[in-house]
């Protein structure tokens, strides 16, 4: 049911709350798996609610489509979404130039992880606005309160991407995963499963206020690693609270030219993280990377398919600071894209 999964998609884009996301998302698959004569009885009988996942409001929704009304619940939705970047925001016609130069997404996360939605999904909505790939990253096994992939679980991914190779081409769903930088700079994940995937997004979740120099040789070991291809959300911080959250988060503090020095030297592209809670690197450090003829990742770190949308919020961003379209990786044709990371995955370390 389209205006099920568009109004969940809605409600992702603005962060709505996990529970009434879920709730539209469980009735427009209830709804989709319904053969059509008992759904048209249902509708007559007004009995939606007798189907598993489906309540008074996404009822009422389908309802509306049967009568050939918009959806009351929909259009208050569509009228009441902001752009994410103005027109007249710093950097939003840069910005639009770069989002429409994005051939992917090399971030977002499923329901194997933290995510909420389930691959098939993620995929889908990334082919629905226009991305010809995505890279599936979900969290590595250290990362236990957002159920990261112990190695056994990421093969099995694994052999789901390749199950869906066929049915989503000529998209491209690349594998990969968000992979925990360690205390001591380490990845947390098997070094030969990690040379398998497509592309590995290298981040700090823990131990976030390390001293300033330990912080600093903790990420260039990341960045040196020849299996590192984007260093993902630098600082770690959250400039607004999050879901479940009631507080902002500082940044990690490091020698930023240090550390984007590491990744110009390397070829491992800082990622631009455009969720609106992180907006990762702040400016500053952005301009800084640009400086040190770093690459760049415009990414979402979508954790549900509406978030695919953020992505001209890192794109403002980028052209804001004066990142150059043509070292935005994400611009590249995925046969570029995955000549890079093989390249870049396979040198000497």
């Amino acid at each position: 049911m389209a205006a099920l999964r568009r109004t969940a998609f809605l409600l992702e884009r603005e962060l709505a709350s996990t529970h009434r996301v879920k709730a539209f998302r469980a009735a427009a698959t209830t709804v989709t798996r319904t053969p059509a004569d008992e759904l048209a009885r249902r509708v007559a009988e007004g009995s939606l609610e007798q189907l598993p996942g489906v309540g008074r409001t996404t009822a009422a929704l389908v309802l509306d489509v049967a009568a050939g009304r918009r959806p009351a619940y929909l259009a208050d939705l569509e009228e009441r979404q902001e752009p994410l970047v103005g027109p007249d925001d710093e950097g939003a016609a840069g910005g639009a130039a770069l989002r429409a130069a994005l051939r992917g997404d090399l971030h977002l996360h499923s329901d194997w992880s933290d995510g909420g939605s389930p691959v098939e999904d993620m995929a889908v909505t990334a082919v629905e606005i226009g991305h010809e790939y995505a890279a599936l990253t979900d969290h590595s096994p250290r990362l236990k309160v957002a159920r990261g992939l112990s190695p056994a679980r990421l093969r099995r991914q694994l052999a789901l991407l390749e199950e869906l190779a066929a049915p989503l081409a000529p998209f491209r769903l690349l594998s990969g995963i968000e992979c925990d930088v360690l205390a001591d700079g380490s990845l947390d994940q098997e070094p030969e499963l990690l040379e398998e995937l497509d592309v590995v997004v290298a981040s700090v979740h823990s131990d976030l206020r390390m001293e300033r120099r330990a912080m600093t040789r903790r990420m260039v070991r990341a960045v040196r690693d020849p299996r590192t291809d984007v260093l993902g959300h630098c600082t770690g911080r959250y400039v607004q609270p999050r879901e479940g959250v009631g507080r902002a988060r500082p940044e990690s503090e490091f020698d930023a030219e240090e550390v984007f020095a590491a990744c110009a030297e390397a070829g491992v592209a800082v990622e631009v993280n455009a969720r609106p809670e992180r907006l990762d690197p702040p400016l500053r450090l952005l301009r800084l990377a640009v400086e040190a003829g770093c690459l760049f990742s415009v990414d979402t770190d979508a954790h549900a398919p509406g978030q695919l949308d953020w992505q001209e919020l890192g794109c403002a961003r980028a052209a804001r600071c004066g990142v150059p379209p043509e070292r935005v990786v994400n611009t590249w044709p995925v046969e570029d894209l995955l000549a890079w990371t093989a390249d870049h995955t396979h040198r000497p370390g």
